[in-house]
């Protein structure tokens, strides 16, 4: 009875595995209109570096006012969170690579 159920067994995973390896590996293919999605992608992450740049000259002129005129330090915050985002966004590609891929 044992013999039975095991030569049962095995005959079902080698019949599912012979169809796992009929399935094959597919490649992957570019969509239709990817040259224009490319396109949006490449738009967007120059605004992204571009209000990073903006970003962080303001919190640093900010600063300097703050300094100069004895306020309180609000700006060091403004810095320290524009660059914790600039580095998150231009690493967003590598971050989707290591969890796709």
């Amino acid at each position: 009875m044992v013999t039975i159920l095991l030569s049962a067994f095995h005959d079902t995973v080698l019949s599912h595995q012979a169809v796992l390896a009929q399935l094959g590996n597919p490649t992957p293919e570019t969509p239709p209109v990817a040259d224009k999605l490319l396109k949006l992608v490449r738009y967007f992450t120059w605004f992204v570096l571009l209000s990073g740049v903006l970003g962080i000259t303001y919190a640093g002129g900010r600063f300097a006012w703050e300094k100069w005129s004895g306020g309180g330090l609000a700006s060091p915050k403004m810095v320290a969170g524009a660059m914790i985002g600039g580095i998150i966004a231009t690493s967003a590609g590598t971050i989707m690579n290591a969890v796709i891929g």
